[in-house]
């Protein structure tokens, strides 16, 4: 999809944290405090994300994983890179299909990754289990 079908798709606070690597404010998400089960998908591609199986509340104020969705090969569909934004050495989280920033990734996780993928509810959507 090219940049102005995505700003046709998106409200402009999902283009902001999608497109332009931005963060929502804590706690004002629609999915930080979600509890339905199924898979949280990216906004922009639809490429499946994350599972409610491995969703936690981390006490962050933005949905928390402790492991992506992953292929049958064991990859998974949430890519990290180096992010040195704002004076801080963070891991930022983009989607493996469309490159749509996500979030951050931590090591101070629950068992049994040790991870807590902290990511903006404006990144995701969700397709309930039926």
């Amino acid at each position: 999809m090219s940049e102005d079908e995505l700003k046709k798709k998106l409200t402009d606070e999902e283009y902001y944290v999608t497109r332009e690597k931005g963060t929502e404010a804590p706690f004002s998400g629609k999915f930080y405090d979600h509890h339905e089960k199924g898979i949280y998908t990216c906004i922009c591609c639809g490429n499946e994300l994350f599972s409610s199986k491995t969703k936690y509340e981390s006490g962050s104020g933005w949905p928390s994983f402790y492991d992506t969705v992953k292929d049958n090969n064991n990859k998974s569909y949430v890519e990290e890179h180096s992010d040195s934004s704002h004076g801080m050495k963070r891991t930022e989280v983009t989607c493996y299909k469309c490159d749509a920033h996500l979030g951050h990734v931590f090591p101070d996780g629950p068992r049994p990754t040790g991870l807590r993928y902290c990511i903006n509810s404006a990144s995701l959507s969700f397709k309930a289990e039926k």
